[in-house]
């Protein structure tokens, strides 16, 4: 990732990391109002359902899932642009190899992945 200058250049595949326990979040800008992360997933890993005080705006770039946004569940793929307002449920599951370009703001605090961190924990997607 180029951060030498004013702005930042990478690539997705550049900064491809996948985990084997869980799916890898990769940051890469944040400031005071915005967060944006490369977010990598091995099939079946996911982002529980959680309600965050944030909006999000999240763009699939390569492989195949599932949203669940409010009290809807629709399938993801590559192109697929979703924006969730702050307050409303949303959780997304990777059922193959799955990269999503993830910004959210504002850049989320402690409580806002609350749910996440004990869903996680518990290995619970709802």
């Amino acid at each position: 990732m180029d951060k030498e200058s004013n702005y930042i250049r990478t690539s997705v595949s550049q900064e491809a990391e996948f985990q084997g326990g869980r799916f890898n979040p990769k940051t890469v800008f944040e400031n005071e109002r915005v967060k944006v992360i490369l977010a990598y997933f091995k099939a079946g890993q996911f982002i529980p359902v959680h309600t965050p005080n944030i909006d999000l705006v999240l763009c699939v770039i390569e492989g195949q899932g599932e949203m669940a946004a409010d009290q809807d569940r629709f399938p993801l793929k590559p192109g697929d642009l979703v924006v969730v307002p702050k307050g409303v449920p949303r959780g997304v599951r990777a059922g193959s190899d799955m990269v999503i370009l993830h910004t959210v703001t504002p850049p989320p605090a402690a409580e806002d992945h609350a749910q996440v961190r004990a869903k996680l924990q518990q290995g619970r997607f709802d």
